[in-house]
């Protein structure tokens, strides 16, 4: 591995110790350091996405049930995403696994769940 990819490895890292430190020590809920939805702040109806930094904080803090409350999807793509991550750091070795992984079907897919979800959160109320 050359030094420039490590580095921007080390560069990552860093960034993401970074930010979990700030979900942390800092709740979404009380604090103005968070952004607010837009979409939401618009028209009064919750995004795919609403809910993802206090579901990042009740993660962080172990309370599994407060995350899922905030957001059921952005928990349930936590393994999704680390599979990526695993694919791509695969990726020469494993060339079959990576494109299985990087599938349209899979896309395809994930991005019609994030649309039902968007959908059903605001009928159901979840």
């Amino acid at each position: 591995m050359n030094r420039k990819r490590v580095l921007w490895y080390v560069v990552i890292f860093v960034a993401l110790l970074l930010i979990i430190g700030v979900y942390f020590f800092y709740d979404p809920t009380h604090n103005l350091l968070f952004p607010k939805c837009v979409f939401y702040s618009l028209t009064g109806y919750k995004c795919p996405g609403c809910g993802s930094q206090r579901a990042i904080y009740h993660l962080l803090h172990f309370n599994i049930s407060g995350a899922l409350k905030e957001n059921l999807l952005l928990v349930l793509t936590i393994p999704l995403v680390l599979l990526l991550v695993y694919a791509e750091a695969v990726r020469t070795k494993k060339s079959d696994f990576y494109i299985k992984v990087h599938s349209l079907k899979l896309i395809v897919g994930y991005f019609v769940l994030v649309l039902l979800w968007g959908v059903f959160r605001n009928i159901f109320g979840l």
